[in-house]
């Protein structure tokens, strides 16, 4: 089954980078940063959502990011399926950071349950099938709007939204231009998938 071993951000400043990566625990084991002048505009297409426990770890984390560079573009707050917000990071990459509970339980931690690389396509059903013909199951389908790839042993659960859809989650226009400034790293690549997402062959990791 084919899998993501990591994620690697392209960034005009490495140093202000690493300074935002220190705030999402055990993002050592999972994510890179490249430096890139690749010209990109607007929206880049995708995000990366951190999945934790409760409100309290939402608010830390977002927090922490403020501190060190990043842009809030949605504040921290409840909806409908739970509480989070989203930030921009100093490379321009956006984050969202969320919780399926609208109350704490415990005290504040920052240990984050799941992590998902979400990219916006401009046709999810084609995406999908692209994906499923390189190796990729699928977890969850909502027809042309959603759909998660089964990725158990990787650190990143990857998912397909529609770009609109995607881009209104993160509180930006959907429109964009250049670069993603993403490349992903995993067994099944290297190709470059239907939406401009790049993939670099990655090396099995130890006892897979």
């Amino acid at each position: 089954m084919a899998s993501i071993e990591f994620v690697t951000l392209e960034v005009a400043d490495p140093t202000a980078a690493t300074r935002f990566t220190t705030t999402v625990p055990g993002s050592d084991a999972w994510l890179r940063l490249r430096a890139s002048e690749a010209p990109t505009t607007g929206f880049r297409g995708f995000t990366l959502s951190l999945v934790v426990s409760q409100p309290a770890t939402v608010n830390g984390l977002i927090d922490a990011a403020v501190d060190v560079g990043a842009t809030a573009l949605k504040p921290a707050a409840k909806s409908l399926w739970g509480y989070g917000g989203v930030v921009q990071d100093p490379g321009g990459a956006i984050w969202t950071v969320a919780s399926s509970s609208k109350k704490d339980t415990g005290p504040a931690s920052t240990q984050i349950d799941e992590i998902v690389l979400q990219l916006g396509v401009e046709d999810v059903a084609a995406s999908k099938k692209f994906y499923v013909d390189r190796g990729f199951s699928v977890a969850k389908s909502y027809g042309r709007k959603y759909v998660e790839l089964a990725t158990p042993s990787s650190p990143v659960t990857l998912s397909l939204y529609k770009r609109r859809a995607l881009a209104k989650v993160a509180g930006v226009a959907p429109e964009g231009t250049g670069s993603h400034r993403l490349a992903i790293g995993g067994d099944a690549g290297p190709f470059t998938d239907p939406d401009g997402f790049v993939w670099e062959a990655a090396p099995a990791r130890h006892g897979k």
